[in-house]
């Protein structure tokens, strides 16, 4: 971190991350991401803007999926009747 980035937090009163801190937090994510954990072994370094890039990539995917599944049960809600067992039982689900 540049020594102007350093005083600007120190002058803010946010408290700043430590080097050990961030480099924690950049394995937990590692570990989080599948992909990340697939390719490489425990002992891999892997740059933090590589782990960062493949986890905002994986949170994309993730919204994507959330979006077509709650598409693909919106289509399903509309076609099913209202009244019927079937119905009832998505609503359970979904509560």
């Amino acid at each position: 971190m540049s020594s102007s980035r350093r005083s600007r937090s120190r002058q803010s009163g946010v408290p700043r991350i430590t080097d050990d801190q961030l480099a924690d937090l950049v394995s937990k994510l590692q570990h989080l991401i599948p992909e990340l954990r697939r390719s490489h072994s425990e002992s891999d370094k892997i740059a933090a803007s590589k782990v960062l890039e493949e986890t905002c990539n994986y949170i994309r995917s993730l919204r994507r999926e959330v979006d077509d599944l709650s598409g693909r049960l919106s289509e399903l809600l509309a076609s099913t009747d209202i009244d019927s067992e079937q119905a009832a039982i998505m609503r359970s689900l979904l509560m």
